[in-house]
């Protein structure tokens, strides 16, 4: 076998294999993968920000498991290169963190499973997928003490949240406890106190939901209300593509407003 360098770079490095049994398929096989410096210039066009340092710590967290060759160089394969574009674009269009993305992943979730923005839906218009369903959760109900475990909350955050009405939990035989929802915002907000956003900084998007949530209501309140099966499956459908819309809407806002003060 021999190895052959044709760029400075190690990360840029081609390996080739010489002719013997198997060689031909072997080599083929390499030749179409990928080398981590190849991958960022295919997936710049759709993710500016890409880098090689990103690609690596989806590596260190499991999300990314490329081929190595014996000198230690990753090489990826097109399944890969899919895979990685499918945890860009959850990361990018519905905001997940990576410990959710996992679960997607593991599910089975892959690039063309469902729309997201910029694509175009069958009606011609554009098809947005929410990180969370506004149709009726599983039904799995957490005690304090796992979402405490689960998300590495402060009880007293979430004492915090239920004061200021962010999260309300249930209370069934002396013990408290959440819905997959609640258990998701809790995480969230455990994330930005990490950053020194408290439960009563949080009273604002508590308040903005509440607003934000009366426009659907408005607008789709009789087709939800409908007797109609199909007419209500599309109403659910359509909040669901609103929700999505808004949340997008919002974190452009949100990210316009602070690129100004790192100008």
């Amino acid at each position: 076998m021999s190895v052959q360098a044709t760029s400075t770079g190690p990360e840029e490095l081609e390996v080739e294999l010489g002719e013997g049994p198997g060689g031909g398929t072997e080599l083929a096989k390499r030749r179409k993968s990928l080398t981590i410096g190849a991958v960022c210039k295919a997936l710049a066009q759709e993710f500016p920000d890409i880098s090689i340092s990103k690609i690596r710590y989806l590596e260190d967290q499991k999300l990314l498991t490329p081929r190595r060759t014996p000198g230690g160089y990753r090489l990826y394969t097109q399944g890969d290169v899919a895979r990685l574009r499918t945890i860009l674009r959850m990361q990018r269009d519905e905001f997940l963190p990576l410990r959710v993305i996992r679960q997607e992943l593991a599910a089975g979730r892959s690039g063309d499973a469902t729309p997201v923005p910029g694509r175009v839906a069958r009606d011609g218009m554009r098809a947005w997928r929410p990180s969370v369903s506004v149709r009726a959760a599983t039904g799995a109900l957490y005690s304090i003490e796992d979402v405490l475990e689960e998300t590495k909350a402060e009880a007293k955050l979430v004492r915090e949240l239920e004061e200021y009405g962010v999260v309300r939990g249930e209370l069934r035989g002396g013990v408290r406890y959440f819905d997959e929802t609640e258990r998701e915002i809790i995480a969230a907000v455990a994330e930005l106190a990490r950053y020194g956003v408290g439960g009563r900084n949080l009273r604002v998007f508590r308040s903005s939901a509440d607003r934000e949530a009366k426009l659907p209501q408005q607008n789709l309140a009789p087709a939800l209300r409908s007797r109609n099966p199909e007419r209500r499956k599309e109403a659910i459908e359509a909040l669901e593509n609103l929700a999505a819309v808004a949340t997008h809407l919002k974190h452009l806002l949100l990210v316009r407003d602070l690129r100004k003060i790192v100008r």
